[in-house]
C-alpha cells in the first residue's frame, strides 16, 4: 500500500526534517551483519547510538551474535525470524553483495510493515536492480538512502546509521553545531565535519548520499529537510559530476557547495563512484554554473578571491569550505558554534628531508601525533635504517635501471654519465650508501681499501698467482681471490660494526664525521671492549697503526674511531675497518636511505674491493711494507682508489691527467642494468643462498657469481676496439694521442679503411657470408636518422671539449662513421658508440707504455678486461646488496614452463 508522503513532491518522500533522518528512536536491522565491513563498523555505530541495532541477519548463522561494548547483537537467518522473536525495527541497513541487494530490500519491505527507512551501503548495484529497488520503496512508502553510501549521522542525537561516518571515534568528529552536510562521497562527509571544526562550526545531520547510478535520497530531498530543520542554519554540499540532482533548487538557507571532478570530463569511462561520469550538460563545469546562479555569485571562492553572497559560495577545493562558510555566515551576522579546534595547516607527524636543504616553506616542523600514532611513530623513529619489503626480484632491481631511449643506466638515481665525472671513491661508495660520498668519506674509503690491497703473507696472494700462472683470465684470477674472503675472514669486522650501531642507535648522532658529538654517555662493558681490541697473536700486524696514522694524515674525521680510541687499548684492524665503515654508512643509515643490513655488511664489500684490486697485481710486486715499491705509509696516507687501480694496471701512480680518463672509464662501466649477464650472476648467487635468511648469504660468493659471469665476450670484448685502433694506427708515428697536432690525416685514414670495408661487404654479400661487425660503430637503438649519435658518447665528447682535451682515437672514430656513409658502406651516418669512447680513452691512457714496450698487446687486453671488472664490481655490489635486502629465496630461477628442450 502506498503510504502518504509529502504532498509537494511528485514522488514519495517521508522525511520532512533532517532531524528525522537519524534519531534516538530509530531501531535498526542490519542485513549481512557478520560480513567483513559490517563486523568492523556496526559495533561502533551501535555503541555510539546507544544500542540502536536490534538484530542482524546472516543466512546459515542464526543463533550467533555480534559482540559489542554495549552488549551482544543477536543474529538470525532472515528478517522474519528476527521479527518473530520480538525485535521490531523501522530502519534497515544493507551490507549485502551487489547481486543480493534487490532481494534483501524486497525482504525488508515484504515482511516489515513498520519499515520507514533503508540505508544501502553496497556499491555497484546493477541498474535494473536499482530501478526495481526504487519502485518497491516508492510503492511501499519507504525512504532509501544510497546505494554506495556511508549512511546518515546526527551530531545532536549522537546517532549513526549505516556506514562509518565519523570514523572509529565518531564522538570526536560529530560535534554538535548548526551546519548540515550532504556529500556524494562517504569519506569526505567525515572530512568536511573535521574541517568545519577548524573554523568553529559543528554539525547537525550528515548525509552520505552515495553516487551510484541512482541517488535515492538526492539534493532536492535534502534541501526540503534542511528548510524544515530548526537546528540547521546552513549546509555544506560536496558534489561530483553526473546527474541533474542539484539543478534549479531553492536552498532557503546559506549553502557552501564544493564541486569537484573537472578532470573526469576528459575520461571515456567511469572511475571511482559508478555514477560520477557526467553525461550531456551535467559535468562539473555545468554544476558550478548552477550553483553560481543559485548563489548570485560570478566566480569561484578562494582565499585570494573570496567571492560570496548571503545565499552561499562555490568552492572547488575542500580545504576552502570552512573559510567560505565563515565568510557567507558573517554577511548575516552569524557567528561560529564554538571556538576553532585545530587548523588546516600542514602538521607533519614525521619528516625525512634526506639531507636536502629545503626552502623554509617546505621545511615544516613536526608535531606530536595523537594516540595511538605517536607511540607507533616513536617506535619507527627508534628503528635504525630503512625497512625494505621483500619480493620476487628475478629480472628486477631496486638499484639500477636502464633508460631504453638513451641506453644510459642509473645506479641509485645517478646515471653512469654522472658517475664518470665523480671521484672514483664516491662511485665505490654509492652502491652501499646510495649517496655520493663527500670528501671525508672518500678519504675513509681510500684508507679502508688501501689496507686490503697488499696481500703479502695472505693465502689469497698464492691462490691468485696460481690462477694467473695457470693462464686464467683476469676475472677468474679475481674470483679465486674473492672466494677466500668468506664469512670467517670478516666475522669480527661485521661483529664490530653491529656493536657500534647498537651503541650509537638512538644517540642522536646525525653524521659519522661529526666529531663534536658528545659520546661520553655511551659505555661499553669488558666483553664489548675486548671485541674491539687486537689479540695477542696480532702483535706483529702493522695495519692498525698505519690506518690510524693515515686518518690523521688525511685529516679525516670519525666519531667512531675517536670513540674506540678512548677505550684505551690497541685496536684491531677489524675494529678500525668497522669504524671506517660505520662512519661512511651512518648518515644514510640514520636518514633511512639504507637498511641496517647494508650498513652491517659494508666492511665485507670494502675488504673485497681491496682484495680484488690487489689480486690483479702480480705476486712479486707484493712485499712486506710496500706494493710495487710504494710504501705502506704513502699508500694509506695519500693514494686514492684511482691511483690504486692505475697502479694495478701499469705498476705506477697516475698523474692527474691520467687519473681522470681512468675515473671516467670505470664510471661508464659501472652498470648496464639488472639484465646484464654479470648482474644476473651476482643476483643468482644471492638468490641461491637465500636472502630471506641474510646471515647465510655469502657476499664474496655473490661477487664470484658476478666474476664468473664475465668473460672474453662480456668484459674482455673491450679489447676489440683497442685492437681495431692498433691495426689502423700501425706503422704511424703517433707519439701523443692527446696532441691535436699529431700530423696524421685522419680523414684519409678513415676513407681508406671505409673503402676496404665496403669492398669486403660486397664480397661477403656475394658469397652469402656474414659480415664482421665494426667495433665501436653503430648501435641497434641509435639508428635510422641521417646522422646518428649515441648520447653516452656525446656526453663524454662534450665534456672533453669543454676541458680542451683531445683524443686522436676518438677523433678517428668520428671520421670513420662519416667516411663509411660517404663511400656507400652504410645507409646513413652510423653513431660512434660508447664502446669506441672506452677503447679510445683506455688506449690513449696506455699508449706511451705500449709504444715503449712496457706493455704488450696481451697486456692491453688484460688491462681492458681489468678496467671493465673494476667498474662492474661497483655495479655488482649494488645488485648484491639490493637483492640481499629485497629478494626472496631462489627467486631468480626460471619456471620449467618457460624452459625448452632442443634437438
Amino acid at each position: 500500500m502506498h503510504a502518504q508522503g509529502i504532498a509537494s513532491f511528485p514522488y514519495f518522500l517521508g522525511i520532512n526534517s533532517l532531524a528525522d533522518l537519524a534519531s534516538r528512536g530509530d531501531r535498526v536491522c542490519v542485513l549481512n551483519i557478520l560480513g567483513g565491513e559490517s563486523r568492523q563498523v556496526t559495533p561502533t555505530s551501535h555503541v555510539f547510538s546507544g544500542g540502536n541495532v536490534v538484530f542482524g541477519t546472516s543466512p546459515g548463522r542464526g543463533g550467533q551474535v555480534l559482540k559489542t561494548a554495549s552488549g551482544d547483537i543477536p543474529v538470525f537467518n532472515n528478517v522474519r525470524e528476527g521479527l518473530s522473536a520480538g525485535h521490531a525495527f523501522n530502519t534497515g541497513v544493507v551490507y549485502l553483495p551487489p547481486s543480493g541487494v534487490r532481494d534483501g530490500v524486497a525482504e525488508l519491505i515484504r515482511v516489515n510493515p513498520g519499515l520507514q527507512k533503508i540505508v544501502i551501503v553496497t556499491e555497484k548495484i546493477a541498474v535494473h536492480d536499482a530501478r526495481e529497488i526504487r519502485a518497491m520503496a516508492q510503492g511501499a512508502g519507504v525512504d532509501v538512502i544510497g546505494g554506495n553510501c556511508l549512511g546518515v549521522a546526527d551530531s545532536w542525537s549522537r546517532v549513526r546509521i549505516g556506514g562509518a561516518l565519523g570514523g572509529d571515534h565518531p564522538a570526536e568528529t560529530l560535534l554538535q553545531g548548526t551546519v548540515a552536510v550532504f556529500s556524494n562521497s562517504g569519506g569526505f562527509t567525515t572530512t568536511i565535519a573535521q574541517y568545519l571544526a577548524t573554523e568553529g562550526w559543528g554539525t547537525t545531520t550528515l548525509v552520505s548520499s552515495g553516487k551510484d547510478v541512482y541517488i535515492n535520497y538526492g539534493a532536492r530531498d535534502f534541501a526540503h529537510a534542511l528548510r524544515n530543520d530548526g537546528r540547521s542554519r546552513a549546509a555544506v554540499l560536496y558534489v561530483e559530476p553526473g546527474g541533474y540532482y542539484e539543478q534549479g533548487i531553492d536552498w532557503s538557507k546559506p549553502v557552501v557547495a564544493c564541486v569537484v571532478g573537472r578532470w573526469k570530463s576528459k575520461l571515456t569511462r567511469a572511475v571511482g563512484h559508478a555514477g560520477a561520469m557526467a553525461g550531456a550538460g551535467d559535468s562539473a563545469a555545468d554544476k558550478e554554473r548552477w550553483f553560481m546562479q543559485a548563489f548570485g555569485v560570478d566566480a569561484i571562492f578562494s582565499p585570494d578571491n573570496p567571492v560570496v553572497s548571503k545565499r552561499g559560495a562555490l568552492v572547488t577545493n575542500i580545504a576552502h569550505i570552512p573559510t567560505a562558510l565563515s565568510a557567507v555566515m558573517a554577511l548575516s551576522g552569524a557567528r561560529p558554534d564554538f571556538a576553532p579546534r585545530g587548523s588546516l595547516t600542514l602538521k607533519p607527524w614525521m619528516a625525512n628531508d634526506q639531507g636536502i636543504a629545503l626552502p623554509g616553506a617546505l621545511a615544516l616542523p613536526t608535531v606530536m601525533a595523537p594516540a595511538p600514532y605517536a607511540e607507533q611513530i616513536a617506535a619507527v623513529g627508534a628503528q635504525v635504517g630503512a625497512v625494505i619489503a621483500r619480493q620476487n626480484m628475478k629480472d628486477k632491481s631496486g638499484a639500477s635501471v636502464m633508460d631504453p631511449k638513451t641506453q644510459v643506466t642509473s645506479v641509485h638515481g645517478h646515471s653512469v654519465l654522472e658517475l664518470a665525472l665523480q671521484p672514483l671513491q664516491a662511485n665505490f661508495a654509492l652502491p652501499l650508501v646510495h649517496e655520493g660520498a663527500g670528501p671525508n668519506d672518500r678519504a675513509m674509503l681510500d684508507i679502508a681499501v688501501a689496507a686490503e690491497v697488499n696481500l703479502i703473507g695472505d693465502p689469497v696472494l698464492a691462490a691468485a698467482d696460481a690462477a694467473r700462472a695457470a693462464g686464467n683470465s683476469p676475472n677468474t684470477i679475481m674470483a679465486t681471490a674473492a672466494s677466500i674472503i668468506g664469512p670467517k675472514r670478516v666475522e669480527r669486522a661485521l661483529a664490530c660494526t653491529r656493536k657500534l650501531i647498537d651503541l650509537f642507535a638512538g644517540s642522536g648522532l646525525k653524521e659519522g664525521h661529526h666529531v663534536d658529538f658528545d659520546s661520553s654517555g655511551i659505555h661499553v662493558d669488558a666483553q664489548t671492549r675486548a671485541l674491539f681490541m687486537a689479540r695477542d697473536d696480532e702483535a706483529g700486524d702493522s695495519h692498525p697503526e698505519a690506518m690510524l696514522q693515515a686518518v690523521r694524515d688525511r685529516d679525516a674525521k670519525s666519531v667512531f674511531i675517536d670513540f674506540l680510541l678512548r677505550l684505551d687499548g690497541r685496536l684491531s684492524r677489524d675494529a678500525i675497518l668497522a669504524a671506517i665503515s660505520t662512519t661512511i654508512a651512518w648518515g644514510p643509515l640514520v636518514r633511512k636511505r639504507i637498511s641496517r643490513l647494508t650498513a652491517e655488511t659494508l666492511p665485507w664489500y670494502l675488504r673485497l674491493y681491496g682484495v680484488m684490486v690487489g689480486s690483479s697485481i702480480a705476486a712479486h710486486h707484493h712485499q712486506w711494507g710496500s706494493l710495487c715499491g710504494i710504501s705502506q705509509a704513502e699508500r694509506y696516507g695519500q693514494w686514492t682508489m684511482a691511483d690504486l687501480c692505475y697502479l694495478a694496471m701499469t705498476g705506477r701512480k697516475p698523474s692527474a691527467e691520467q687519473a681522470l680518463p681512468l675515473q671516467m672509464l670505470i664510471g661508464l662501466l659501472v652498470s648496464n642494468g639488472p639484465g646484464s649477464i654479470s648482474a644476473q650472476g651476482a643476483k643468482g648467487a644471492v638468490s641461491a643462498d637465500g636472502p630471506q635468511t641474510p646471515g647465510r648469504v655469502q657476499i664474496n660468493k655473490a661477487m664470484v657469481g658476478f666474476l664468473t659471469h664475465t668473460g672474453y665476450s662480456h668484459g674482455g670484448n673491450g679489447f676489440e676496439g683497442m685492437a681495431f685502433l692498433l691495426e689502423r694506427f700501425k706503422g704511424l708515428d703517433l707519439k701523443d694521442p692527446s696532441d691535436p697536432h699529431h700530423g696524421i690525416d685522419l680523414k684519409a685514414l678513415a676513407v681508406t679503411y671505409a673503402k676496404a670495408y665496403n669492398a669486403e661487404k660486397r664480397q661477403a654479400k656475394e658469397a652469402g657470408q656474414e659480415l664482421r661487425a665494426l667495433p665501436g660503430v653503430h648501435h641497434p637503438v641509435f639508428k635510422g636518422k641521417p646522422v646518428n649519435h649515441d648520447p653516452r658518447e656525446r656526453f663524454i665528447a662534450d665534456f672533453m671539449a669543454k676541458r680542451g682535451d683531445y683524443n686522436v682515437f676518438h677523433a678517428f672514430y668520428r671520421e670513420l662513421a662519416q667516411a663509411l656513409y660517404d663511400v656507400g658502406a652504410t645507409p646513413y651516418v652510423f653513431c660512434v658508440n660508447v664502446d669506441a669512447v672506452i677503447a679510445a680513452l683506455l688506449l690513449s691512457l696506455l699508449w706511451s707504455d705500449f709504444k715503449s714496450g712496457v706493455l704488450s698487446e696481451r697486456d692491453l687486453e688484460t688491462a681492458a678486461f681489468t678496467v671493465f671488472l673494476y667498474g662492474r664490481m661497483i655495479g655488482a655490489a649494488a645488485e648484491i646488496d639490493d637483492h640481499l635486502n629485497r629478494g626472496r629465496n631462489m627467486d631468480t630461477r626460471t619456471p620449467e614452463a618457460a624452459c625448452a628442450f632442443v634437438m
